[in-house]
């Protein structure tokens, strides 16, 4: 059958044994479909097929058309982190507990891979955030998140004092444990468990949530995605504090850093199954409506 993905890379979770059936499935099924398959070097243990080819994960965005990130949201936003600069288009089989982002069903994999491959998905663009942590006036360290980026204390029992500014206007200065800067994709993830408002994937908008300040109203606030943050500390005595982008650590933050986050000018491209429903995600997932799928009045 034709199809314009004409090379496929797959990446899994290498750490879980459990993806070793999914995982060969999948790669049968696109071989017998007539594509090139290429698996990250992380997950090829689990194919059964002495001739799989394989490379690197940073590098699988460089050889393929398609990306298939198999297991649950981390595995996704690892995959994601890795093919942002390619501009290729990635798909999530969820093999994990809640799964926002990966929306096909190992049950539902080769009747929904199959029109997919056909042509027949919804295209949604989500944007990632960039985060720079500037030391003496120099960028010591960048990483991306599609989530969230988050300043937590580190290492002392006491609350850290974050000052906020807004395309270089002061917004506010807090005592708390920390703060989110959350994507609308990330808006379902840590930022929910802290209180934050669930966004709509296609809004261009990002929501910062202070993790249990001090000053109770201190609220989640939401702003243009096209706004440059900064996060300062004002704190008398030297501590360290911890960011981290999605599940990625930059520890050591110094209270004389500033941590800069924008938007990626990048967006990564996730296809879904037509009919992909947001609001039927969140009433599934989230055990909204008592069970009811349909209004009740």
């Amino acid at each position: 059958m034709q199809t314009s993905f004409k090379t496929i890379g797959i990446i899994g979770k290498p750490s879980d044994p459990s993806i070793a059936a999914p995982l060969g499935l999948l790669y049968d099924y696109l071989k017998h479909y007539g594509c090139a398959v290429i698996v990250a070097k992380d997950s090829v243990q689990f194919i059964n097929d002495a001739g799989v080819e394989s490379c690197p994960v940073d590098t699988l965005g460089q050889h393929c058309d398609l990306v298939i990130a198999v297991g649950g949201d981390g595995t996704f936003l690892a995959a994601v982190r890795a093919i942002v600069a390619y501009d290729i288009p990635i798909i999530g089989i969820n093999l994990g507990r809640l799964g926002f982002l990966v929306d096909i069903s190992p049950n539902d994999l080769p009747d929904k891979l199959q029109r997919i491959l056909q042509g027949h998905y919804t295209e949604e663009k989500r944007y990632l955030l960039r985060t720079k942590i500037i030391r003496d006036n120099q960028v010591i360290h960048e990483e991306t998140a599609v989530n969230e980026v988050v300043i937590h204390r580190w290492i002392t029992p006491s609350m850290i004092e974050i000052v906020t500014k807004i395309d270089n206007v002061f917004l506010n200065s807090q005592r708390s444990d920390g703060l989110i800067i959350s994507t609308p994709t990330g808006s379902t993830a840590y930022s929910l468990s802290a209180g934050g408002p669930i966004l709509y994937p296609s809004l261009n908008a990002l929501v910062l949530v202070p993790l249990n300040p001090h000053t109770l109203s201190n609220r989640p606030i939401v702003i243009a995605d096209t706004a440059e943050i900064e996060i300062s500390f004002c704190q008398t005595k030297q501590i360290n504090a911890l960011v981290t982008c999605d599940h990625i650590e930059i520890p050591k933050v110094l209270i004389s850093d500033k941590i800069v986050i924008k938007k990626e000018p990048k967006p990564i491209r996730i296809l879904h199954p037509e009919g992909h429903d947001f609001f039927y995600i969140l009433r599934n997932k989230l055990n909204w409506s008592s069970g009811y799928h349909t209004p009740l009045c």
